[in-house]
């Protein structure tokens, strides 16, 4: 058996207790974290609270050398990875892989920031289009992607949940403000008026702890503003109902002249 389990969004204690039950019968713990990373907890306190030993592995001993499928052959092993297991992670490749393989997996689901940024935002999840990614840019790599993700959101009146790069085994993890200016720069170039200083903007960042932090501003002010520590992510809304202008202005700060704008 092969246990998919995730870990939530900011600390060990989001782990369910169907989770913590199947921790306590496997034979095995792995744990990855190049994909997201716990940052309100660290491992060491789930395996004292559990009293279970738990191996963090690399990209390359999952992706690569396939550890967890291997030793799922023999064992009862269970994969642990932060946010829920499936969901914005590279993980359905494996589990594909060890159906093929005739390997039972059970998937125990735990909270991702797909759900959680519209949510405690207060926007609607039924109106979110596509996500899209921004990644670090590098020497003759700076794809506009996000960018025209974004456009064609916006021109179904869909909202845009942008997520931000991690590389964890850097310990780098992209800033709210470092992404409204990739924004921003794809803007300059392709000039398409889809991004602009007054572009309304919503910033969560710390998603999970008790006290995250949820603003929503125009673009210029927001970056002059510090979100703190990581991780953080970006909404760009689109058409706004009114409930959801009124949430943005009492939960995010944000003007109160978009309530007269909404719908």
């Amino acid at each position: 058996m092969l246990y998919f389990i995730g870990l939530g969004l900011y600390d060990e204690k989001d782990i369910s207790l169907k989770g913590i039950e199947a921790l306590k019968r496997v034979d095995t713990v792995y744990a990855e974290f190049y994909t997201a990373r716990l940052f309100g907890g660290n491992i060491k306190s789930l395996e004292e609270m559990l009293g279970i030993d738990i191996e963090v592995l690399s990209r390359e001993k999952v992706e690569e050398e396939n550890l967890p499928i291997i030793q799922a052959k023999t064992r009862d092993v269970a994969f642990l990875s932060a946010g829920d297991p499936l969901v914005a992670t590279t993980h359905t490749d494996m589990m594909i892989q060890a159906k093929k393989a005739g390997i039972k997996t059970t998937v125990i689901h735990s909270s991702s920031i797909l759900s959680a940024a519209p949510g405690i935002s207060g926007l609607q999840a039924y109106k979110f289009g596509k996500v899209t990614t921004i990644p670090f840019s590098q020497e003759n790599y700076f794809p506009h992607s996000p960018y025209l993700v974004i456009k064609d959101n916006l021109k179904y009146e869909m909202h845009t949940l942008v997520l931000l790069d991690i590389q964890a085994h850097l310990d780098r993890y992209m800033t709210a403000n470092q992404g409204l200016n990739y924004l921003m720069k794809v803007e300059r170039e392709r000039e398409e008026d889809v991004i602009c200083e007054d572009t309304l903007v919503v910033v969560v960042a710390r998603a999970g702890a008790t006290d995250p932090v949820v603003r929503a501003d125009k673009i210029k002010k927001l970056l002059k503003e510090d979100f703190g520590g990581p991780l953080h992510c970006l909404i760009v809304p689109s058409k706004l109902h009114f409930v959801e202008a009124e949430a943005l202005v009492v939960l995010g700060g944000a003007p109160k002249s978009i309530i007269e704008d909404s719908s």
